[in-house]
């Protein structure tokens, strides 16, 4: 395996951590309170409006509904305004940040209506506001599922950063098409699969052990 073969899965391998942490910090500063929206404005919760929570839900719906290398299409144009570029590494965070934040607000609004409707009623009872309900109630009960839904939305990262490789966007993907599918490299074809799958079961690996720590907190 010769040294450029090395540094190019290495520079890739970074370029592809970088979309993906990037695009996941967006999901959750994004997702999040869209999940907390939508659980404190549906009926029956602590805020209700449910047209507020019917149109939100519809909205990210339409948005998950768009397959991923769709949307990297239809984005080119606000990616360049924002980017000045639709190429690279940091073009693409703009499109994964797009399409992760609803995926991610979905899953934690499953986490988050799980949180037993008992404990809220208890905080109510004595005294507490609703922000003392969310920030002491629905965000520690639902930590676990939020965590297990993290790990869950990077791991649809790794693959679709892997996908906006198609449109040049640098990363792993970009690197199997150009030296491994146009060049017929079959060697690097394979390394950045091997990658792929270590990255994979490396996020999955911490993200179910912080998970069942904080269940057991």
């Amino acid at each position: 395996m010769s040294r450029l073969i090395l540094e190019l899965i290495a520079r890739a391998t970074l370029q592809t951590l970088e979309m993906v942490a990037a695009s996941g910090l967006a999901a959750v500063v994004g997702g999040l309170p869209l999940a907390l929206l939508l659980v404190i404005t549906r009926r029956g919760g602590l805020y209700p409006l449910p047209l507020v929570a019917r149109v939100l839900g519809v909205a990210m719906d339409m948005l998950r509904a768009i397959p991923f290398i769709i949307l990297l299409v239809l984005l080119i144009p606000l990616t360049r305004l924002i980017a000045g570029t639709a190429l690279g590494t940091e073009a693409a965070i703009i499109p994964l940040s797009i399409a992760a934040i609803p995926y991610f607000g979905r899953i934690a609004e499953v986490s988050l209506r799980e949180v037993d409707r008992n404990l809220v009623d208890a905080v109510q009872i004595m005294g507490g506001t609703r922000w003392m309900v969310v920030r002491y109630v629905l965000l520690p009960e639902a930590m676990p599922g939020l965590v297990a839904g993290l790990t869950v939305t990077l791991i649809t990262l790794v693959g679709a950063s892997a996908m906006a490789g198609a449109v040049g966007a640098g990363g792993l993907g970009d690197l199997a098409i150009r030296y491994g599918y146009q060049r017929f490299n079959t060697q690097v074809m394979l390394l950045v699969v091997a990658v792929l799958i270590v990255l994979v079961i490396g996020v999955q690996t911490i993200g179910n052990r912080i998970a069942a720590r904080l269940a057991h907190d």
